[in-house]
């Protein structure tokens, strides 16, 4: 697990654990990592279990990222399951972000799970077995005010993932994407502090969902193959409506994206219409407020 040392990945972690498996988190602070190895080791269910922290920033140099998960490998055996979750977030109007924030977040959030992917693709190939997980966001189904840096990174994963999964699946390696929603981690809190106003409002037209939940729908996703992981009504809406050319499941999956598309469709107009309106409302008050303060 990439990320693994909070949030949505260290909740992975700790939802595999508590089913057997033998964990490897991956993360950039050695003392979060141990910390949450502690904490991870409380949950084990035999006495065989191991959970190996290793330190490293998986965005920066592919050698290095291909490295770390070779001992990994050799410690621990095959990696059955990859879960993308090293992430980072910037928001803020498109003028006013630093030009090289769009370079970072594409460094961590796109080849941070290029790299590791990478390192493990070929082995799963061999052994005919395999997941590989990427944590993308509702963002990266749908581009909204103030992730002007962010949402491209999470869209990039997702044509990633459907690219690699037509080249995988005849070796029964699976890939599965999660669009996690708004989550309650401390990148989210972070991200909060920096949240221009028209972001928080659309952002509170949805609740905020448990690190915890968002993990065990993306673990049980995993396990059974799914391409698509969404957490929550929402969630399922915004999959049928941006299912586009992804590949599908089952046939059922298929159907119920035929069937549901055009009324989603129009239930997600209103909601378009309804963030334009916040947009245009955040807009007439800041400049009600600058013409007050120039005339004053």
């Amino acid at each position: 697990v990439t990320g693994g040392s909070s949030g949505i990945g260290k909740c992975i972690a700790i939802e595999c654990y508590k089913q057997g498996a033998f964990i490897t988190l991956i993360a950039r602070d050695e003392n979060k990592l141990l910390q949450t190895k502690k904490e991870i080791e409380k949950y084990s269910v035999n006495d065989k279990q191991v959970v190996l922290c290793i330190s490293v920033d998986v965005s920066k140099d592919y050698e290095q990222v291909e490295n770390v998960l070779k001992q990994a490998q050799e410690k621990l055996g095959p990696v059955d399951m990859l879960v993308n979750c090293a992430g980072t977030s910037v928001t803020g109007k498109f003028e006013d972000i630093e030009v090289n924030s769009f370079e970072r977040l594409m460094a961590v959030n796109y080849l941070g799970s290029v790299y590791p992917s990478r390192a493990v693709i070929a082995t799963m190939k061999e052994r005919r077995m395999g997941r590989i997980v990427f944590v993308s966001s509702q963002a990266g189904q749908l581009g909204l005010f103030g992730y002007t840096a962010y949402s491209p990174t999470k869209f990039a994963l997702r044509g990633l993932a459907e690219a690699l999964q037509m080249e995988v699946k005849p070796y029964n390696v699976y890939v599965t994407v999660a669009y996690p929603p708004d989550t309650d981690t401390p990148g989210f809190a972070e991200e909060s502090k920096t949240k221009p106003l028209e972001t928080k409002l659309i952002s509170e037209t949805s609740s905020v969902c448990q690190a915890e939940q968002v993990a065990k729908v993306i673990v049980k996703d995993a396990i059974q193959g799914n391409f698509n992981s969404s957490v929550g009504s929402d969630g399922y809406m915004l999959s049928i409506l941006t299912s586009g050319m992804s590949p599908v499941t089952s046939i059922t999956e298929g159907l119920q994206q035929v069937v549901c598309m055009g009324i989603f469709r129009i239930i997600g107009l209103f909601y378009l219409g309804s963030f334009d309106s916040i947009v245009r409302r955040c807009m007439m008050q800041r400049e009600k407020s600058e013409s007050a303060d120039k005339t004053e």
